[in-house]
């Protein structure tokens, strides 16, 4: 199964690093697979120690506080992550993964019984957001207001969000845990500690920022260009019928390809040299993970989409000490989804779709659907 990849322009560059400019401001990006990852390591020359800065474009104007762990470095890094590293390794436990399997199953026995399903507002987002309250021990019943708030906390298509419904949700949230503590991701915050303190309120809010921005339009665009990959190419589930361990890699394969976070930022302490480009104290880089993923002297027609691609050294999660927490949460998604659709699922037929697509000065790319119809039919 070689089927190439929508031809929309990656971030592209002899040298290896592009110069991009994003809301005036300019950004050199790293794009060589071992360049990315080696500056992923290297914290001192590109800190993470940048409130608001590590996204690209910077989130100043949608957040009020940093972003833990994420927006800090070691040792601080490490010592945060620890705090919330517990609910993330709930993805690998059996209750989770069988309330996945049940919740999988469920939409898709939806989308069975219809002539045609909606995959992004109607298939992903609730699989994401209700699988979501599995992973903070929350009652499900929450997953409806996150549900709510669309696909992204922050953006719409074309702008910003207006108004402060997250901030004040997970505010108030905060206050019911501090009332009424029990177990849940938002009670432990009130009850941990960091280095022989309560944490603030800040930082409580920090973390649970990171969780409902970093890990949610990234899984919500992957599992809609999986139903699109799927759709538009028939013979996949067949292939991955015929050896069931191909699941595995193929869901390795969907998040080199379809990586809706086209890079993160860094930035440079002290003036430094980045592959020829001179980047002066106190501005960014970026590592830029999707250009890393198709570079050609480390993965094989990096523009085909093999489904058994192996190896796959891919850095979707990230790389180093920053790697994404959530990233087993995602692979649980994905691969329950796709054994589902092999076991289930006779056809996939795409109806209607409209990309979201990021345009910049030095490339295009897109990143999912604003919207995808699709008919799903079950095996005879």
């Amino acid at each position: 199964m070689k089927p190439r990849i929508d031809p929309f322009r990656e971030p592209r560059s002899q040298s290896g690093v592009l110069p991009c400019h994003f809301n005036g401001e300019k950004i050199a990006m790293i794009l060589r697979h071992g360049d990315v990852r080696q500056a992923a390591k290297d914290w001192r020359t590109y800190s993470s120690d940048a409130p608001f800065r590590v996204p690209v474009p910077s989130e100043e104007d949608v957040r009020t506080m940093r972003q833990l762990p994420i927006e800090t470095n070691p040792p601080e890094h490490t010592e945060y992550r620890a705090l919330v590293e517990p609910f993330f390794r709930r993805a690998k436990d059996p209750d989770t993964i069988t309330r996945v399997e049940a919740l999988v199953s469920e939409l898709l026995s939806a989308a069975l019984r219809r002539d045609s399903l909606e995959v992004v507002g109607e298939f992903a987002l609730p699989l994401q957001s209700r699988a979501l309250t599995y992973l903070l021990d929350v009652p499900e019943s929450e997953a409806e207001t996150w549900i709510g708030w669309g696909i992204h906390v922050f953006r719409v298509s074309g702008g910003i969000k207006k108004g402060t419904d997250f901030e004040d949700y997970l505010q108030a949230r905060f206050d019911r845990a501090e009332a009424d503590p029990g177990e849940d991701f938002f009670s432990a915050l009130t009850r941990a500690e960091y280095r022989g303190r309560p944490l603030t309120r800040e930082e409580m809010m920090g973390f649970a920022n990171l969780v409902f921005a970093g890990g949610r339009d990234t899984v919500i665009h992957t599992v809609s260009s999986i139903f699109a990959y799927l759709a538009r190419n028939p013979a996949a589930l067949e292939f991955l019928r015929e050896d069931p361990s191909r699941i595995t890699l193929a869901s390795e394969e969907f998040f080199r390809v379809f990586m809706p976070l086209t890079h993160i930022g860094r930035v440079c302490p002290v003036a430094t040299d980045v592959h020829g480009v001179t980047v002066a104290p106190g501005e960014r880089v970026s590592l830029c993970w999707a250009s890393a993923n198709r570079d050609e002297t480390v993965f094989e027609a990096p523009e085909e989409i093999r489904l058994d691609r192996k190896p796959n050294p891919h850095i979707s999660f990230g790389f180093g000490t920053h790697l994404c927490l959530g990233a087993a949460h995602a692979r649980l998604l994905v691969r329950t989804l796709l054994r589902a659709c092999c076991e289930r699922v006779g056809s996939i037929t795409e109806l209607s779709s409209e990309d979201r697509v990021e345009k910049e000065e030095g490339y295009q790319r897109i990143l999912g659907f604003e919207s995808l119809d699709v008919r799903v039919c079950g095996r005879e």
